[in-house]
């Protein structure tokens, strides 16, 4: 057993307060008093806090769990799912997992290959000595299919004879509170099963406050986001085009904040008014009657339906015994900032931030609806007004490290606008590496977002490769996983040059078609049995060379 006859400098002690102990410990030891013999370095028990993570949310959430853990005693270490085989699993002894859900209820990319293995009968590996508990990250619009990666996992790991100490969290898109009601229930469970060998000591130590002040978040955050004035809204969209995309760009100045190129920008929107007032009024309540917020303060109904209540669901909807208001607010979902893929480089736009949204607009049964965020920016935001904004990293989804290496991107709509941001950086930076775009939409003289740059960028060379896909130009159908499989045969070499791969849009249909046109192309030009092919996608999403930013 090692003895630590003085307090290391880890401790949770000002530099003044381990001295003094220090030399209490050491004077008293020099004594041989009875009272403290040693301080012993209790063993720590491991925990393995793994992740599932599709834009950023789960890695962080693990990392920093890891770090909480390591100084509640445990010998923690976070860990994608990627980086672990099935069989990893069968050595550890405690397991924290979180793991986020994207598409159809599918696996986080970085979790794909893992789950392959974990959930094939006759070969995925006994844990029966493996303690675990689940948080599930998700989003309660996508209904049936809310947190189903969680799901799935929970239950696999458990047919799998390992022990769940803590009951799976589904977190909706607000996490910040059951994750850290999970967090402490895991921890405890975890800690009562290692028993004394969490921060066991021979003696207690004297008593003193450590000198510790609280972590302050600093600049803007999520919780503190910066009032962005509105510098831009331009329709990008012809006046024939069915769509209505627009260009819209926020002011950063004054706000001392940055962003990579594959982050995501936070929005703080508001609800339509006109919506609001509808609801109001088909319910029979006092639009002036004071209602409690999620933050426990109190603001008049109307206010509060308008910027804090997420309240989409009851557009149109007459009810025939209303509830009573109280109870009625009780049900509804807080207003949740809304993540836009970036669609500039802070070095071609200095102290300024991009946007390419959407509107979203359509009727069902004779009741016309709109998408909350996207309708904002489009319709309600004035020039010069200001919206709280806060950065999402997206670590997941960067350029290569060398600027010589190549890269394919493909993006039809507004998944555009990563790669927009993407070549703007690789212009500003003097780029070597080639670049090839698949750009798609319905109609090429009203709906090519971005023309005049991105063919600017073809003729100036920095745009090795265009390949356009305007779906309603022709007969049959074209897209762009079409245009793919037609340069098959060079999007391959590509490949084994070394290219990065890249896809942003539409996750329902568009990222899986092309997902699966990849595949074909891997196989076919590379010569591959159908397996292997599937392995060497799942190689390329570990080496972070096939990135998804899909919504």
């Amino acid at each position: 057993m090692s003895v630590v006859p003085l307090i290391p400098e880890t401790a949770p002690f000002s530099p003044e307060q381990r001295s003094w102990l220090n030399g209490f410990l050491a004077g008293v030891l020099s004594r041989g008093d009875s009272t403290v013999t040693s301080v012993e370095e209790a063993p720590k028990p491991p925990l393995l806090v793994a992740f599932g993570s599709q834009s950023g949310n789960a890695e962080s959430l693990a990392k920093r769990l890891a770090k909480e853990a390591t100084s509640r005693g445990f010998a923690a270490r976070a860990a994608g799912l990627d980086s672990l085989q099935a069989a990893d699993l069968s050595r550890e002894r405690n397991l924290m997992l979180v793991t986020s859900t994207w598409g159809e209820g599918e696996m986080p990319d970085n979790a794909a290959s893992f789950w392959d293995q974990i959930n094939q009968n006759g070969s995925s590996p006994k844990l029966d000595g493996l303690n675990y508990s689940v948080l599930a990250l998700g989003d309660l619009n996508y209904g049936d299919t809310f947190c189903q990666a969680g799901k799935m996992l929970d239950a696999r790991l458990a047919e799998l004879g390992a022990t769940c100490v803590a009951a799976r969290v589904d977190c909706d898109v607000d996490f910040d509170e059951p994750a850290a009601k999970w967090k402490d229930a895991a921890f405890d469970a975890l800690s009562r099963l290692s028993g004394d060998t969490i921060a066991t000591r021979s003696a207690p130590a004297p008593v003193i406050e450590p000198a510790v002040t609280p972590a302050v978040e600093k600049g803007y955050t999520k919780k503190n986001p910066f009032p962005a004035p509105l510098l831009a809204n331009i329709r990008l969209n012809g006046p024939d085009s069915a769509k209505d995309t627009r260009h819209i760009a926020l002011s950063l100045t004054g706000s001392g904040l940055s962003y990579e190129v594959g982050d995501a920008l936070g929005v703080y929107v508001k609800n339509n008014p006109a919506m609001v007032d509808g609801i109001i009024t088909a319910h029979g309540y006092d639009p002036a009657a004071l209602v409690t917020l999620p933050d426990d303060t109190s603001a008049p109904l109307r206010d509060a339906l308008i910027s804090h209540y997420d309240c989409r669901k009851f557009h149109g909807f007459m009810p025939a015994e209303p509830l009573p208001l109280g109870q009625w607010i009780e049900g509804l979902r807080k207003l949740q900032p809304r993540l836009y893929s970036i669609a500039s480089s802070i070095k071609a736009h200095p102290e300024e931030v991009h946007l390419c949204v959407g509107a979203v607009r359509y009727t069902t049964d004779g009741v016309a609806h709109e998408g909350t965020a996207s309708t904002f920016l489009a319709d309600r935001l004035p020039l010069g007004e200001t919206t709280g904004v806060f950065f999402h990293v997206a670590k997941h989804f960067r350029l290569p490290a060398d600027p010589a290496t190549p890269v394919i991107m493909v993006g039809p709509g507004t998944g555009i606008a990563p790669f927009r941001a993407f070549l703007e950086e690789r212009q500003a930076i003097g780029a070597s590496g080639k670049n090839w775009l698949f750009f798609g939409d319905q109609h090429a003289r009203c709906d090519f977002l971005y023309r005049d740059q991105i063919e600017s960028m073809q003729s100036s060379g920095l745009l090795t490769k265009l390949d356009l896909a305007f779906s309603r130009d022709q007969e049959e159908k074209l897209y762009v996983q079409h245009l793919m499989l037609r340069s098959g045969a060079e999007l391959w070499q590509w490949l084994e040059d070394g290219a990065h791969f890249y896809v942003c849009g539409d996750a329902s249909r568009m990222a899986k078609d092309v997902d699966a046109a990849l595949h074909e192309i891997i196989q076919t030009y590379g010569g591959l049995s159908e397996d292997d092919a599937k392995a060497r996608v799942a190689e390329l999403k570990k080496s972070k060379r096939y990135a998804r930013d899909v919504y």
